[in-house]
């Protein structure tokens, strides 16, 4: 039998990049699946920044399946920085990546099933940054922590974690030379990288595992680098 056969995954961005490659896999298990993105897509369209969105699409998925078993929260943020980024932007941002995976887990907090799992997409910006990154940094980081929040207040119904990508290329696209050979693993991660482990957070292989974040970044954050050092020069 394959691995979700006949659970109910919710997906939100669920219609490009990491998402689609996560509704994908999903489907592939076996799973029922439903998700919103802002983009035109045969599912739902929707801005997860307003409420009534978010109220909207919660009702469709209870509609569809009664309860939800997989709750992947991937959409993806506006990344703006200090320099050009108004306040609305950044409200906006934080909308998105923090407010909208908060309340999809509160709405269907009723309806999740027993052995139910939350994953949210993070970044390995919730721990490193580039300059002008502060609205997407800032989402990123607020949703790492939201979810050993959430999973302390889920305790024994509910296991929340979440997965912090680095660099995904999301067309599959292979690199060679510094860009694959800067990271220790010794190439740039694609859509795939990040689903896989989705599942498996998602799967009762995972069942003791609960507040955790995954990085996949292919070791890049786990890397000193240093002026002069290992072929690395310092040019700011």
């Amino acid at each position: 039998m394959k691995s979700f056969q006949n659970k109910n995954v919710v997906v939100t961005g669920g219609a490009h990049g990491i998402g689609a490659t996560i509704v994908n896999e999903f489907e592939k298990e076996g799973a029922q699946i439903a998700y919103i993105d802002i983009r035109e897509n045969p599912c739902f369209v929707g801005d997860l920044s307003q409420k009534e969105v978010l109220e909207k699409f919660a009702d469709f998925v209870i509609q569809k399946f009664g309860h939800v078993d997989v709750l992947v929260n991937n959409a993806l943020p506006l990344m703006k920085g200090i320099d050009d980024c108004s306040y609305e932007d950044f409200n906006y941002a934080l909308a998105v990546g923090v407010t909208a995976p908060f309340y999809l887990a509160k709405l269907f907090a009723p309806r999740f099933a027993p052995g139910a799992s939350i994953v949210n997409i993070s970044s390995s910006r919730d721990r490193m940054s580039q300059p002008q990154t502060e609205s997407y940094t800032a989402a990123k980081g607020g949703i790492a922590a939201l979810t050993h929040a959430l999973a302390v207040s889920f305790a024994g119904k509910v296991r929340v974690n979440s997965i912090s990508p680095g660099w995904i290329d999301t067309d599959f696209k292979v690199y060679e030379g510094a860009d694959a050979t800067q990271q220790p693993a010794g190439r740039v991660g694609n859509p795939l990288d990040i689903s896989n482990m989705v599942l498996f957070l998602a799967s009762e292989k995972a069942g003791f595992i609960t507040g955790e974040n995954v990085c996949i970044d292919g070791g890049m954050t786990r890397q000193m680098i240093y002026h002069n050092d290992c072929g690395w020069t310092y040019r700011g």
